[in-house]
């Protein structure tokens, strides 16, 4: 087993998932991957169970009944990785949006550079996105200019889901009081880190939207994040977010 866990979450992932598998473990680098899977009915889970017979004990798989959310997917991953002795604990997609050798430069800025929260900023030096309609590049910019404005968080990709925290921030977050399931959480878990004074830190990287597989994204989870946001800022006002 490594110090670092990449956690991806799948739901009707074939066409993705044994690529981002082979990629992953191709990496200069000495990483553990964990696959949670919400029961996906087009297979995604028997193609990691069959992967696992070939990389063996790296390749961690966690399979849930049904399609929970996204948020929830993440914690779970989150709590297998703290019953173990991971140190580093990634998150990211499986339909290659996230380009997998990014993964070093956000292992770097934790466990060289100092952050305790590394996170794969579209934004951060200007625009870095690939195939997304002009109508989504502004809607995902102008949220995050948005959590800015109301939170005061200094992240200029706050809906971000690449990202690398240091174990000790997960230690000290606590987890059951995290709301949100879809993009909100995104935001929630940087903002709790940010409150709870962790170093957060943007690494610039190119998202390029996905070429297999379907899109999770709906009306419901942008309305969550719109309105979760303030529900952020008030609990910060009134003093309810506090380490475990």
């Amino acid at each position: 087993m490594s110090e670092a866990l990449v956690i991806i979450p799948t739901y009707n992932e074939k066409e993705n998932i044994e690529r981002m598998v082979r990629k992953v473990f191709s990496l200069p680098a000495d990483l553990d991957l964990l696959i949670v899977d919400d029961g996906s009915p087009d297979g995604t889970g028997e193609i990691v169970r069959r992967l696992q017979l070939e990389f063996g004990p790296k390749l961690h798989l966690l399979e849930r009944s049904g399609k929970n959310g996204l948020g929830t997917a993440y914690i779970a991953g989150f709590g297998y990785a703290l019953e173990r002795d991971f140190q580093y604990i990634f998150e990211m997609d499986c339909d290659f949006s996230h380009n997998p050798d990014d993964l070093l430069k956000l292992y770097k800025a934790c466990k060289e550079d100092g952050a305790h929260l590394a996170i794969g900023s579209r934004y951060v030096t200007g625009v870095n996105v690939v195939n997304w309609p002009m109508s989504r590049v502004l809607l995902s910019y102008y949220a995050s200019a948005y959590v800015r404005f109301v939170t005061n968080m200094p992240v200029r990709d706050a809906t971000a889901g690449f990202k690398c925290y240091q174990r000790k921030v997960l230690e000290t977050v606590d987890l059951d009081r995290i709301k949100f399931k879809g993009y909100a959480f995104q935001i929630e878990m940087k903002f709790v880190a940010w409150k709870l004074g962790f170093t957060l830190k943007e690494v610039p990287i190119i998202f390029t939207e996905r070429l297999e597989g379907v899109s999770k994204m709906s009306g419901g989870i942008v309305r969550e994040a719109a309105l979760g946001v303030i529900d952020m800022r008030l609990r910060a006002m009134f003093g309810k977010i506090k380490p475990k």
